[in-house]
């Protein structure tokens, strides 16, 4: 569904996804780096374990909620991609203290 437009002089970023390597570019937040790389699960709902993803893309709706190196409940829409991030698919709420 989504597709990449022709990448015009953006460097590549590496980072892990549930700890596979995977890439984005430059300027990428991480909720479209993960749309483009196929990746459309970005949290689990504390409830009924349903899985969400990216809806709004602007910070309002949070179904694009991911855990980014060590820390959860991260709106992925609102973060830049950096090299080197560990991203995970977020599993129900997020853990006191992390």
């Amino acid at each position: 569904m989504f597709q990449r437009m022709p990448e015009a002089g953006r460097r590549p970023l590496r980072f892990t996804l549930d700890g596979a390597p995977a890439e984005g570019f430059e300027g990428d937040t991480v909720a479209a780096a993960l749309l483009a790389s196929g990746h459309t699960t970005c949290r689990e709902t504390a409830v009924s374990g349903t899985p969400r993803g990216s809806y709004c893309l602007m910070g309002v709706c949070f179904d694009c909620l991911v855990t980014i190196d060590g820390t959860g409940n991260r709106q992925g829409c609102l973060v830049r991609l950096e090299d080197g991030m560990r991203v995970e698919t977020q599993h129900g709420k997020r853990e006191v203290g992390r």
